[in-house]
């Protein structure tokens, strides 16, 4: 098996009375497409800074392409690197293609390979226009152009569909899926949770620094014990008098069955079975419905400990995440 691209070991961030990020054990593979999901000050941006070598663990190791990101070795590995930040900033006076030539210049690309990445991100229509002049969707669109250059064999992107609309946002996924095609990592950092779940291979959830859950989405799904929504349409009461099935039955839906995961295939056989029948709608939980779960699960033993007066001091403050 060939190296991970971005490996933590115990790899942990504290400043003087704050962990904004406590020890964290992952690997990143090729090709691999990480969404990282927690809220302001859960530790998502202390981990991507991590990555990109801006700042140096507290304690265990960090290590991409095969070393520490912080030290002087890994300088030619970060033309390798791109990173969209969550509050993409450009110098005003300059126009797109002017702000992009001189990053593409940065990392030893040419203006032909700027104006190229701008006619993949749809601003070629403004890049003779100074950034001043740009609305957010477009200052978007001219970082992720940025992230992009140098078909980076690792790709760090906070926040990156916040400002786009529904075509520009298909469109930047398309981009990802085709970097996932050619052997690029990618860590996706979000809290806009729908319509990322299909282009991710795993989720990590991060809360107050601390991390919640990590694997696929069927492995978390099997973690959190969600069940799976069944609504047959066309049975009337026969569901209410099957005795296999009225045991599933939702209590404020009498048409909806809350199936467990390793149950479904029995209730489907049976209600394939039945007469009657003319649909059957079936609904796993979504990324959203189990970053939820984790989310209260860790707010409900954070408040069990306070109670017993065993809560840690050093908490994360908003804006350290």
């Amino acid at each position: 098996m060939s190296n991970p691209m971005v490996s933590l070991v115990d790899a942990g961030k504290s400043y003087a009375q704050l962990d904004a990020l406590q020890t964290i054990t992952m690997t990143l593979g090729e090709g691999e497409v990480l969404g990282l999901f927690g809220h302001n000050g859960a530790g998502k941006t202390t981990m991507m800074k991590l990555i990109l070598g801006v700042i140096s663990p507290t304690q265990g190791q960090v290590e991409v392409m095969g070393m520490a990101p912080d030290s002087k070795e890994a300088w030619h590995c970060r033309s390798k690197v791109g990173y969209l930040p969550e509050n993409v900033s450009f110098y005003e006076q300059l126009t797109g293609l002017e702000v992009l030539t001189y990053f593409a210049k940065l990392k030893g690309f040419s203006k032909k390979e700027a104006i190229e990445l701008l006619e993949q991100v749809g601003i070629t229509y403004a890049m003779k226009r100074q950034v001043k002049t740009y609305s957010k969707g477009m200052r978007q669109r001219l970082g992720l152009a940025q992230a992009f250059i140098g078909e980076p064999k690792l790709l760090l992107l906070d926040e990156p569909t916040v400002g786009l609309d529904p075509i520009a946002t298909r469109d930047f996924y398309k981009t990802v899926d085709q970097l996932k095609a050619n052997g690029s990592s990618v860590i996706l950092c979000s809290h806009v949770l729908p319509g990322v779940e299909q282009h991710i291979d795993r989720a990590m959830i991060l809360s107050s620094g601390k991390l919640l859950a990590m694997g696929t989405l069927s492995e978390l799904r099997q973690q959190a014990a969600l069940p799976v929504t069944i609504k047959p349409s066309g049975l009337n009461g026969t569901v209410a008098a099957n005795t296999k099935l009225n045991g599933f039955l939702s209590s404020s839906c009498q048409q909806t069955l809350m199936v467990p995961e390793h149950e479904k295939l029995m209730v489907l056989k049976e209600l394939l079975s039945l007469d009657g029948l003319n649909d059957i709608h079936v609904e796993a939980a979504n990324l959203e419905q189990v970053y939820q779960h984790f989310l209260l699960e860790h707010k409900l033993s954070e408040d069990e400990l306070s109670k017993h007066g065993l809560s840690q001091p050093k908490q994360v403050k908003k804006g350290q995440g």
